[in-house]
């Protein structure tokens, strides 16, 4: 199977909602297993489509592809396989690189609050290419969002279940009180997002987190969320507090 066949797989496992990598021999010297351009498809689910060589160097890779599709960044690797006894993967003789490339559906962005900022922040992470999910205890305050926003509301910890949150993802919680904060923030610290943000005042945080703390609440977990949200703008109107947010957002996915 060509590369081309394995990036149309690729392509069509993450436009079902899946994730998929490939992994791509880019460099040899001496005797190794396969050449330059030999390729393998790897799926989230660990089954693989193509070789780039096998064994435990192959066994590797798809380790690594995995880590790929998690937070969603390339790897070049590079693998001598001439002794076992050191922890090379092979004995062939030879070197090689092999670079592997994640290939996944949009990152999420995950609004807590249909209130004013909550929606500027919703157009304004639509309009910057996120896959936005909202959710909001009241069923009234989704009504204005259109099909391309994915709304949710009862249950959060139901709703978490079905939202794609992964290594690249945010959420930004503009929730309007303290005790909805501590009802939600329990299971939101536990998702694997880049960033957590609650917006509210030092004295409203100091507050929330005393009653998480008292109720038996992990602090290393809790000290995961950032607050207040937003890079400092002097921002007023929710559309400048949404500017501010989604300014913040962006440095925190993209250094990770």
């Amino acid at each position: 199977m060509g590369s081309l066949d394995l990036i149309r797989l690729a392509l069509n496992a993450a436009s079902a909602g899946g994730k998929a990598a490939i992994a791509t021999v880019v460099r040899t010297d001496r005797s190794v297993p396969r050449r330059i351009g030999a390729a393998m498809l790897i799926r989230d689910d660990g089954s693989r489509t193509g070789t780039v060589g096998g064994g435990e160097m192959e066994s590797r890779v798809v380790d690594v592809a995995l880590d790929a599709m998690s937070d969603g960044q390339p790897r070049l690797l590079s693998y001598r396989l001439v002794d076992p006894s050191t922890g090379d993967p092979g004995v062939c003789g030879g070197e090689m690189d092999v670079y592997v490339e994640p290939y996944m559906n949009t990152a999420s962005l995950l609004i807590i609050g249909a209130g004013h900022v909550g929606r500027a922040v919703c157009e304004l992470a639509q309009w910057s290419g996120w896959d936005v999910h909202i959710w909001d205890d009241r069923p009234e305050q989704l009504e204005v969002f259109d099909d391309a926003v994915h709304s949710y509301s009862g249950e959060l910890t139901q709703a978490l279940v079905d939202i794609p949150l992964d290594a690249r993802s945010a959420i930004v919680m503009v929730t309007r009180n303290v005790p909805l904060d501590v009802e939600l923030i329990p299971a939101v610290v536990k998702q694997p997002a880049a960033y957590i943000g609650l917006m509210g005042s030092a004295r409203r945080w100091s507050t929330t987190k005393e009653l998480l703390l008292n109720a038996g609440c992990n602090e290393n977990e809790i000290a995961r969320v950032s607050t207040p949200i937003g890079l400092e703008i002097g921002a007023e109107t929710p559309e400048q507090i949404a500017i501010s947010i989604m300014a913040e957002v962006v440095r925190a996915t993209s250094t990770r």
